[in-house]
């Protein structure tokens, strides 16, 4: 079909409504053919297949469940997070492996900001915290001297230029980006100091987090900046959202580590101040 007039560029775009492929969103997000377990389909907020070399950005809810999983066994789901009312609160991925005195992050790890407060908190996890806190996203650099190439809209476009995309639809600037944390590449120190990574991972992993306050939420599906295969090598991505309710001080994680508490309560404080929770 012609796109040479303004006609038949109307005709072919027309011509894509309905179209489906394994790799989009899916909107409305009630419309996911499978909803996770014990979760109404009208919960559902956010259902999206991220490709290899994508992103995704989304608002979600205090108290959303955000889970992601690992389809195929080789997605790498980079992350930054934003307090949505005011994002020069974010992520602190320092304070986050700091605080709770822990860097490889499972299930109960709270997700700091550098106010003290808990932005999110990790609460299921398959993979047996097979993540990573400690590399970051990959600059361009990395994937031009690896592949030739690195920049958004290359063939294999590295992690911190897709978080530029990204960032942007929010106004966001690079200044804006920083470190993130990365899921389904376990990376660990070793005796000498320097980083052992492990790439393999079952296909279908899961993790989920439970936002605390309301966020903006900026994810990336690239290579591990420490995966030195020589093909660009990255599976797809599912990213899932329900609502639900933040975590209440009745809650076992609430109070499962006095730095976790702390945390907690420091979000819950700003969060009833500001009328976001009661």
């Amino acid at each position: 079909m012609s796109t040479a007039t303004t006609h038949g560029a109307r005709a072919h775009a027309r011509a894509q409504a309905g179209t489906v492929v394994s790799t989009m969103a899916t909107i409305p997000a009630s419309a996911w053919p499978e909803p996770p377990d014990g979760v109404d389909a009208a919960d559902l907020t956010w259902a999206e297949v991220v490709a290899p070399g994508g992103y995704a950005t989304k608002v979600i809810s205090a108290g959303t469940t955000l889970r992601l999983t690992d389809s195929e066994g080789e997605a790498c789901a980079h992350l930054l997070l934003y307090n949505a009312d005011q994002t020069w609160e974010r992520l602190n991925v320092a304070d986050s492996v700091k605080v709770p005195w822990q860097a490889y992050m499972t299930t109960g790890h709270p997700l700091l900001s550098d106010q003290g407060r808990a932005l999110a908190t990790l609460v299921a996890d398959s993979t047996d915290s097979h993540h990573d806190a400690l590399c970051g996203a990959a600059p361009e650099a990395v994937h031009a001297a690896r592949y030739g190439a690195g920049g958004p809209w290359s063939e294999t476009p590295a992690a911190r230029e897709l978080f530029k995309l990204a960032g942007a639809k929010h106004d966001l600037g690079v200044r804006d980006l920083a470190p993130s944390i990365s899921f389904f590449k376990r990376v660990r120190v070793a005796a000498d100091g320097g980083f052992a990574v492990s790439l393999a991972a079952q296909a279908g992993g899961s993790v989920a987090l439970r936002a605390e306050l309301p966020l903006l939420v900026l994810v990336v599906n690239a290579p591990h900046r420490l995966d030195e295969r020589r093909e660009y090598t990255c599976g797809p991505l599912e990213l899932l959202a329900w609502r639900g309710e933040p975590t209440h001080p009745d809650d076992p994680l609430f109070s499962a580590t006095p730095e976790a508490q702390r945390a907690l309560w420091n979000s819950y404080d700003y969060a009833t101040a500001r009328g976001i929770r009661r």
